[in-house]
């Protein structure tokens, strides 16, 4: 792990500085230099049209966790992750297309950088799809992940609602239709072979119109915010003896940072995963928050040490 050049949370931060930087067992915490600023991350906010009761955001109707952002808001993170060399903007929730905004930020950070977008790919992104297909017109891609949980419609619906599996694809086939990138992203089944639960869509994609070859983001569970579970203390030597510079590079909190708002104030955290932790709100600018180091403290961090798991598609 590089030591130089290192910062750790400063002193206005109220931090439990010990828990912050080594384990309950008296190990030194694992932790991650960031390197670049590659992919930046907006979170839309915690309002969506659903109410999953898996959601890793514990997003619902009405939901004012994380608020929803603005356009004014979103802009100078845009400027300043440009003047750092940023490659991507993603964007997540909630569901970003029940915040009024979205749409007219995606459309200026399209203007200079490829995009990403999590989304549920029902009502809402149905009822502004002519927004979106203006999109297009514009220098750079734009991709759309939809969620769809199970390769069963009856398994999908029990928690997003009944009918939304079918709606779904129907929307994502528009999506495909008019030009953009899809992908899909699903929850991980006990015991399951991955490959033969991948397999399991094609019949739903096949009618659909859509490719067979569609990618697939698996995830593992990564328990509800505000949870607690038992896991194992990600140490210095689990990143060293587990891991290699390579894996060590590749690990979310290398490269991206995530923008969000609570109680009305813009913060910078340390990744997608985390916004339920204060300790990870590295500050308001981009600048500074890439010198903070990121100590593995998170029970998501364990997720995606043991799995590999990671939000991003970069360059997808």
């Amino acid at each position: 792990m590089q030591k130089n050049n290192i910062k750790t949370k400063s002193a206005h931060h109220h931090i439990d500085r010990h828990d912050w930087l080594i384990t309950p067992d008296d190990n030194p915490r694992g932790y991650i230099q960031p390197q670049s600023i590659k992919e930046l991350w907006f979170h839309t906010g915690t309002v969506c049209n659903l109410r999953c009761p898996f959601c890793l955001e514990g997003s619902k109707p009405g939901d004012n966790r994380i608020n929803p952002i603005l356009f004014e808001d979103a802009k100078p993170f845009i400027d300043e992750a440009l003047e750092l060399g940023v490659k991507q903007f993603s964007f997540t929730g909630g569901e970003p297309f029940v915040v009024k905004d979205t749409v007219k930020i995606i459309y200026y950070a399209l203007k200079h950088r490829p995009c990403l977008v999590l989304t549920n790919a029902t009502e809402p992104l149905l009822n502004r799809m002519q927004e979106i297909i203006k999109l297009k017109d514009n220098p750079n891609s734009l991709s759309f992940r939809v969620s769809l949980d199970h390769p069963d419609p009856v398994k999908h619906d029990e928690s997003r609602g009944k009918g939304n599996f079918n709606l779904a694809l129907k929307v994502l086939a528009k999506l495909h239709q008019n030009g953009f990138k899809v992908s899909l992203a699903r929850l991980t089944l006990p015991g399951e072979d991955p490959n033969e639960t991948n397999k399991a869509y094609h019949p739903f994609l096949k009618e659909a119109g859509l490719p067979l070859d569609i990618e697939i983001v698996i995830f593992p569970e990564f328990h509800l915010p505000g949870s607690n579970p038992e896991i194992p203390y990600v140490t210095e030597s689990c990143m060293t003896t587990y891991k290699n510079e390579q894996t060590r590079s590749e690990f979310m909190c290398n490269f991206s940072k995530m923008v969000l708002k609570k109680n009305g104030k813009m913060s910078v955290y340390a990744c997608t995963l985390v916004d339920d932790d204060s300790d990870y709100d590295l500050g308001s600018n981009l600048t500074d928050s890439m010198k903070v180091r990121v100590m593995l403290k998170h029970h998501r961090c364990y997720s995606c040490f043991a799995s590999g798991a990671s939000c991003s598609q970069l360059g997808f």
